[in-house]
């Protein structure tokens, strides 16, 4: 069988299975991640002997380090895949909800019903536990799911799918529920793309590259974002000392995530004893910065001058573009500019400033005294994510159980016509 044939029962596979798991009793799907947390407990050595595997391969292939940090199951991720599990678990069960209903002058009533998308594809780069996250997400919400991860990842993808396998056969679900193609093949990518008849949407989560060419080939919807340009605004009126925490955390903890500070912009009346400690904290760490005139010799020895192209661009590495903006009007101008509707922040002890901001600062999560790295669907109470969408249709921001999810009106009549 050639790859487009094989993707394309496979896609046959997963529409059936998707009409099953739908109609199957919400207990079963709750059952399923619980079989799934326990399983990945148990099945912990398996998992991270393959993962050894791709990470020896991807350290000979010479992969820089935010992807091999991305690539990692560590004991701290395979918890937090397990945790991820259960709460989804613990979850209400969204499929056949009725809200909304209302009664009509002629006595009928009108509501509406969450259902399940259909049959979700991911297609994504490094990350393996996006893979786990992303079928615990469409196990709750009735939907299959296709994951193609990237060819780094393939063997962990491997023994995570057979562990989800096995935990839907116990529940009595069927194991095409969720599907890897069996090859590293970019052929297979292709193909899936083109199968609209089977597939309702396609998520790409990884760079921008990948991102683009999904949406280019793609017959199917999208929902995607290309990059994370994450701004942090420090107001006159912040508590400098913690807003110097509130930056470390967004820059440093993990600098290759989509919701890492890209850009941080300090008030003029405050930069002066701000972004010293900034440079400081941060430097200390190996941070380097790319700063406008008035930030460049207040930034310490790791400072260069901003180019044009610095600004707006998404780094992934301990790089933080700098600049020194006039106050709140001049930072919104800036992110309205170069933002990328992913994530910003502002901190600031002004109310009115903070309400304005948060109202006009156009991103999928927008934060007061937090820091960026909060935009997760874990850290929001989603339980975990399958990806984030700035595109505003049909979700916007992390995606949880209800954004795979529609709804369709349901009617109830007592004989009612059409006049």
């Amino acid at each position: 069988m050639d790859i487009a044939a094989e993707m394309r029962a496979m896609a046959q596979a997963a529409r059936a299975a998707s009409r099953r798991l739908a109609a199957a009793e919400g207990s079963a799907r709750q059952q399923a991640l619980l079989n799934l947390a326990g399983l990945l407990s148990e099945r912990a050595a398996d998992i991270k002997a393959a993962n050894a595997r791709d990470i020896a391969a991807a350290q000979a292939r010479g992969l820089d380090k935010a992807r091999l940090d991305r690539l990692t199951i560590s004991d701290k991720v395979l918890a937090s895949m397990v945790q991820g599990c259960r709460e989804v678990a613990a979850m209400s069960d969204p499929v056949g909800e009725i809200e909304h209903m209302i009664k009509r002058p002629n006595g009928m009533l009108v509501g509406r019903m969450r259902v399940p998308l259909g049959v979700v594809a991911m297609i994504f780069e490094s990350r393996p536990n996006a893979a786990v996250d992303a079928a615990a997400l469409c196990i709750k919400s009735g939907n299959a799911a296709i994951l193609r991860g990237g060819s780094e990842a393939f063997h962990s993808i491997g023994a995570l799918t057979r562990t989800i396998h096995e935990a839907l056969e116990r529940a009595g679900l069927p194991a095409a529920c969720v599907q890897v193609p069996p090859t590293t093949d970019r052929e297979a990518v292709g193909a899936l793309l083109k199968l609209d008849e089977y597939i309702d949407v396609v998520i790409p989560r990884g760079g921008e590259s990948l991102i683009r060419a999904v949406v280019e080939q793609a017959k199917m919807p999208v929902l995607k974002h290309y990059k994370g340009v994450c701004h942090t605004f420090v107001d006159e009126s912040a508590d400098l000392s913690r807003a110097v925490e509130i930056i470390h955390n967004a820059k440093v903890q993990r600098p290759g995530t989509c919701n890492s500070l890209e850009c941080l912009l300090a008030h003029k009346a405050v930069a002066g004893d701000f972004l010293p400690r900034v440079a400081a904290r941060l430097g200390a760490d190996g941070v380097r910065f790319k700063c406008c005139p008035v930030s460049l010799p207040l930034m310490g020895p790791t400072a260069e001058p901003a180019a044009d192209g610095d600004w707006g661009h998404e780094f992934l590495a301990l790089t933080l573009a700098v600049k020194v903006v006039d106050g709140l009007d001049e930072a919104l101008t800036h992110i309205a500019r170069f933002g990328s509707n992913h994530t910003e922040a502002i901190l600031t002890e002004s109310h009115s400033n903070a309400m304005r901001f948060t109202r006009e600062a156009d991103a999928s999560m927008v934060a007061v005294n937090a820091s960026t790295r909060l935009n997760d669907g874990g850290e929001l109470g989603l339980g975990a994510e399958i990806g984030i969408s700035t595109t505003k249709l049909h979700a916007y921001g992390p995606m949880g159980i209800l954004e795979l999810m529609s709804s369709k009106f349901v009617v109830l009549g007592q004989g009612q016509i059409r006049q």
